[in-house]
């Protein structure tokens, strides 16, 4: 997800300033993706000058509030409507520090259950949030998001485990 179709979604719900949309997309996505605020007013630019959102009235304590335009409206359709490619979506630093490993012939089994130690503990910490209740379902969705990752992640090391245990190749880097 980009900062600007984000926002773009915030502001279909109505006319927002800055500090506002700011506070409404970090409690959307559960703090998970903490914005500074000169990323926002750097974005609504953009999106301004692109003829997607327009300035509008100042409120009653003098922030200038902004709105969606037709454009806008027509870009953010777009992207709800458009599937996120795999390739779009960041590299996995852990399965490039695997690979890594095992072409630098290293034992990988601690790395592994380094790995799987700290995911674990990410686990109990989501999962106890979600018990503590999230604030909306927006919030519910990113903890599910972030619980069925971690879950994923502990099966794809056990796979990771059992594919370089059968490996000849790892075989042969435990023996030297």
């Amino acid at each position: 997800m980009t900062i600007r179709h984000g926002l773009l979604a915030l502001l279909s719900q109505g006319p927002r300033y800055g500090y506002q949309l700011r506070a409404e997309f970090e409690a959307s996505t559960g703090a998970t993706w903490p914005l500074n605020i000169g990323q926002v007013y750097t974005t609504l630019s953009r999106l301004e000058r692109d003829g997607m959102v327009a300035p509008g009235e100042q409120d009653d304590q003098g922030r200038v509030v902004y709105v969606i335009t037709e454009a806008g409206r027509a870009e953010m359709e777009r992207w709800f409507s458009t599937p996120v490619a795999q390739s779009d979506r960041p590299r996995d630093e852990l399965v490039v520090k695997l690979a890594m490993a095992v072409a630098a012939s290293a034992d990988v089994r601690p790395i592994i259950q380094t790995q799987r130690t700290a995911t674990m503990r990410a686990l109990q910490a989501l999962t106890r949030a979600k018990r503590a209740g999230a604030d909306g379902p927006a919030q519910r969705l990113v903890l599910d998001s972030m619980i069925f990752h971690a879950e994923a992640e502990q099966r794809w090391l056990d796979h990771c485990e059992a594919v370089l245990t059968a490996s000849p190749q790892t075989q042969e880097t435990r023996q030297s």
